[in-house]
């Protein structure tokens, strides 16, 4: 049965919530590289689809709760560009935070076959360490296919988090589209086993104020409007010529 939780348990201060509630079940936080399946050891994970300003808040509550996670990142996108002013700034202070940044590869881009994929990732992985000025070496998959669940151990020579150690052997928890669509994580059976937890959240969804996921998507659209209006009065002389800010 699907359990949504409502919109009241994403923000900051919920957020926070969750990492005190795991340390208070002995959880440690560890990374793709240390955690074992049958340990108290959780994986933080961020898929970074909408916002990069957003996942700067969270990369900045982490640090200062003293934990740090993976943020998977994707240079394909119309939503948000790494490169530019504001990306580069936030994706250079979450690395300076202690974060490791991670490719949020999208698939549906390219050619399905493995060695197209490997190559893909590859070449993404190495534009984004040219970005953030270290190297890249794990992936995720940006919607993933089912057939990308449980797959390859490593793809494009990163680590891929979703491969049968990171998705099976551990338990796996998500916030997908704004909800824990399958119970809050405090109630996963691995929490209960006492086993490692890999732990996906969207930054984009913990925000203050707290609002439904529907709402959140139509001021994101506003908030995004209004930015663009703005750039266009700083670089543009017609457009100021209009009256606009």
């Amino acid at each position: 049965m699907t359990n949504v939780i409502g919109a009241e348990a994403y923000s900051l201060a919920a957020y926070s919530d969750l990492i005190f509630g795991l340390r208070a079940r002995r959880y440690e936080f560890r990374g793709y590289f240390d955690a074992e399946p049958h340990a108290r050891h959780v994986i933080l994970r961020h898929d970074v689809d909408f916002s990069l300003p957003a996942a700067l808040k969270i990369a900045e509550l982490e640090a200062d709760l003293g934990v740090a996670s993976t943020y998977f990142v994707l240079l394909r996108t119309e939503f948000y560009n790494p490169m530019s002013a504001e990306g580069f700034a936030a994706l250079s202070r979450i690395v300076q935070y202690g974060h490791v940044i991670g490719l949020h590869f999208d698939a549906a881009l390219y050619m399905q076959d493995q060695k197209a994929m490997n190559d893909s990732v590859m070449r993404e992985s190495g534009l984004l360490a040219d970005v953030i000025g270290c190297p890249v070496t794990v992936m995720s998959f940006h919607r993933p296919a089912p057939g990308h669940v449980g797959s390859a151990d490593v793809i494009g020579g990163r680590v891929n988090a979703y491969a049968p150690r990171f998705v099976q052997s551990m338990g796996y928890c998500s916030d997908s589209r704004g909800a824990w669509h399958h119970g809050h994580p405090f109630d996963h059976v691995s929490i209960r086993e006492g086993r490692a937890l890999h732990l996906l959240t969207h930054p984009f969804w913990w925000q203050d104020p707290p609002l439904p996921a529907d709402v959140r998507l139509k001021r994101f659209l506003v908030d995004r409007a209004q930015f663009l209006d703005r750039e266009l009065a700083r670089h543009c002389a017609v457009h100021q010529a209009n009256g606009n800010p």
